[in-house]
């Protein structure tokens, strides 16, 4: 089944101001961004690309494990630009019949979701153009195209650092996790800076000059995003650290705390 999509009436590309999706696509090697992007993106240490890939990385094996496990549908907030392998490559590739749900607030990814976000002939991808500050929308779009009566994995990948705290990340997290089934999971990764201190004023400024906010986290301003969940092994590390059934990565630097939690109950 092809990808099915929802957006906004009338949205439409902002290319003079620069957004997270593209700044991370081209952190990613990616060409869909713009000059404003390119402008962010190439004033952020070097660090910063290669924390991009190891993230990334680690979204590829959790996806795999939680595919590994069984679990046949996915909600996806913070998509990004699709980079191949995306999510649902990674788990229809072990559950042909999966379902995925895609959501990102930017127009650009929407027109490459149509493009590239193609399922497997037994399964189906979906992509709405919403907001994670909106979260009842996406759960009321969600609940069309996901089955919430069974486990549902709810991926958050890099995304939580881009909302401050006047905005309530912990309580829109705990909104999606909410309404998750017992025995469904939560993947999750979240900006910081804890093994690269002194890279805190250069990364967190050149955001705030491209007029994006960013708020990296503590490993224990982290720990509440799981509260009530039940860690899967190895818990909270930084992202070269989280692997499963997989030799392990090369235990590097890393500029994301990552986890993935089990909601408790089934």
């Amino acid at each position: 089944m092809t990808a099915q999509s929802s957006q906004s009436s009338g949205s439409r590309v902002d290319t003079s101001r620069p957004h997270p999706a593209r700044v991370y696509d081209w952190l990613l090697g990616g060409k869909d961004n713009y000059p404003v992007d390119q402008e962010v993106a190439e004033k952020l240490p070097p660090e910063s690309r290669l924390n991009a890939v190891r993230n990334r990385a680690f979204m590829h094996r959790a996806a795999a494990w939680l595919a590994g496990q069984g679990i046949d549908q996915y909600l996806d907030i913070g998509t990004g630009i699709p980079t191949a392998p995306n999510l649902h490559q990674i788990v229809q590739d072990v559950v042909p019949t999966a379902r995925i749900a895609y959501v990102d607030n930017d127009p650009i990814v929407l027109r490459h979701a149509e493009a590239l976000l193609i399922s497997s002939p037994e399964g189906a991808t979906d992509y709405i153009e919403a907001d994670m500050r909106r979260p009842g929308a996406i759960l009321d779009h969600a609940r069309t195209f996901l089955d919430f009566s069974r486990p549902v994995a709810l991926s958050m990948n890099a995304l939580m650092h881009f909302i401050t705290d006047e905005e309530e990340p912990y309580r829109l997290t705990r909104t999606l996790i909410d309404a998750l089934p017992s025995g469904s999971y939560f993947m999750f990764s979240h900006g910081t800076t804890d093994e690269h201190p002194h890279l805190v004023q250069s990364v967190t400024s050149t955001y705030r000059k491209g007029e994006i906010s960013l708020r990296m986290r503590t490993r224990a301003e982290v720990e509440p995003f799981f509260d009530g969940l039940e860690l899967v092994e190895p818990g909270i590390v930084t992202a070269t650290h989280w692997f499963k059934g997989t030799p392990p990565p090369e235990a590097e630097l890393s500029g994301f705390y990552v986890g993935v939690a089990r909601v408790p109950g089934a």
